[in-house]
């Protein structure tokens, strides 16, 4: 099992957010999880990253059989765990190749294993930026600087896809893309997945499980996952809502 998740409760401010959260995956799978603002999605990405300020009260969490939860956010980064953003942040001053490069090194590093030459980062560059539309002279700006949402998300697609994490959590990459924008992300997302990669993709809406096919839908309420199933499930929360599963 590549992530495994019991009993996960979670509180941030002193206000106790997830309350019970059992959640397995397995490589090769891509699992959905929805649910209305406030069920405690982001939070539960954020809990898995190691974000301060999101504080683990019960349960456990192990990443390829080791405890997640006691490792520092730089040391989930190198073994392979990847957190997208539902507003990727601006960093004014550094460069995307510099910071890619930055951080793949440092992700070897920790892994004992010898920094990318500079021609082999620069093919990598030119590979993933073409399949993802953006342009050399973008990358060659600060993080996110001047861009539009939906570059921002196609850079965070582009970021994932140099990385090569083992397991992306995706936190509404289709926030507030049109409908070119959300076919690119989404074309990312299936050229990053492979059998040994897993994928848990955070969404309000259908409209992004119409190109990136979940093996598995969750639909979490009130910081537990309260129904499982396959795609169709999406399918039925996109016409019914949420309020079935109300408390």
């Amino acid at each position: 099992m590549m992530l495994e998740i019991r009993n996960l409760h979670a509180s941030v401010d002193g206000r106790e957010i997830l309350k019970g959260l059992d959640l397995s995956v397995r490589a090769g799978e891509v699992h959905a999880i929805m649910g209305p603002n406030g069920a405690g999605k982001s939070t539960l990405a954020y809990v898995l990253a190691g974000r301060e300020g999101y504080e683990v009260t019960a349960g456990s969490v192990t990443f390829d059989g080791t405890d997640l939860l006691s490792m520092a956010p730089h040391e989930r980064a190198a073994a392979g765990l990847f957190l997208g953003h539902q507003y990727p942040v601006e960093i004014p001053g550094v460069s995307n190749l510099l910071f890619l490069r930055t951080a793949i090194n440092a992700q070897r590093k920790e892994r004992g294993e010898p920094e990318i030459s500079g021609a082999d980062f620069m093919k990598r560059v030119r590979t993933e930026a073409a399949a993802l539309g953006l342009d050399m002279e973008m990358l060659k700006r600060g993080v996110n600087v001047g861009f539009s949402g939906g570059e921002k998300k196609r850079n965070e697609a582009f970021q994932l896809a140099m990385l090569e994490p083992r397991l992306a959590i995706l936190d509404e990459s289709d926030s507030g893309l049109d409908i070119d924008a959300l076919k690119v992300v989404a074309g990312g997302i299936n050229r990053f997945m492979g059998p040994e990669r897993a994928v848990l993709l955070i969404t309000h809406y259908q409209r992004l499980l119409d190109h990136v096919r979940p093996t598995h839908v969750h639909v979490l309420m009130d910081g537990r996952i309260v129904e499982s199933g396959g795609p169709e499930l999406a399918l039925r929360l996109e016409s019914e809502g949420y309020e079935r599963h109300a408390a």
